[in-house]
Order: structure tokens, then C-alpha cells, then sequence
């Protein structure tokens, strides 16, 4: 009779590799993030536009999108963070294991969402 074993944790070798995946999103992200806030930083050096009247609907606009440019630049900011815990859990080899369950993760979901510290099961639970 043959007993299933039921993996409890990632080795080594797969730990490296969503350590790879995690430092490449970094990567990515912190290149976004620069992209959104020189593009706050430019939006803010246009202070003589405000002086020619008739501009208010522009500028009513011109203000929407520095809002919105600022909440993709903090949910970019929150992300990168995500992904730094990411690798201080592989660092502690507690990565993969769902913080409601104690189960494994499947790698499937962590190659998709390398940031998430619940399973499937978990997740669809809280809704």
C-alpha cells in the first residue's frame, strides 16, 4: 500500500524560481512607478497654464488625471511592497504556504499572483 505524500513546502530549486519571477516584476513595477511620478512631476511644471483664463475645464481635467496618475502610482507603490514580503517569506522559506489554510499553494496560483499569501480555497472563502 502506497501512502501519498502531501508536500508542506517549496524546495530550494522552486523557491529560486518564483525568487527570479518576484525580482523581475520588481523590476518591471519600479520601472512603471518612475514612468507615473515623471509624469506628476511634468503635469505640476505647467503652473503658467493656470494663468490664461478660459482654461478651467482643462485644468478641472488636466487635476482628474494627476488624481488618477497618483492612485496608479500608490496601488504600483503597495505592489512593489507586496513583492518585497514576497521574498522576505522566501528568504524565511514560509513562501507558497496559505496564511488562512497552512496549506501549500498550488504554483500554478503563485506563478499568476507571486504576492499572494492565500490560496484559492482561502480567498473564495472571505467573499
Amino acid at each position: 500500500m502506497q501512502s501519498e505524500i502531501i508536500k508542506t513546502k517549496y524546495n530550494d530549486t522552486e523557491l529560486n524560481e518564483f525568487k527570479m519571477l518576484i525580482k523581475g516584476k520588481i523590476n518591471v513595477a519600479r520601472e512603471e512607478l518612475q514612468d507615473l511620478v515623471g509624469t506628476l512631476s511634468s503635469s505640476n511644471s505647467n503652473g503658467d497654464d493656470a494663468a490664461i483664463a478660459g482654461k478651467t475645464l482643462e485644468d478641472g481635467s488636466a487635476t482628474f488625471e494627476k488624481e488618477q496618475t497618483n492612485q496608479l502610482a500608490g496601488r504600483q507603490k503597495k505592489f512593489i511592497e507586496q513583492l518585497e514580503a514576497a521574498l522576505t517569506r522566501i528568504e524565511n522559506k514560509t513562501y507558497g504556504i496559505c496564511r488562512s489554510t497552512g496549506k501549500l499553494i498550488p504554483k500554478e496560483r503563485l506563478m499568476a499572483v507571486p504576492h499572494t499569501t492565500q490560496s484559492m480555497e482561502a480567498k473564495l472563502k472571505q467573499q
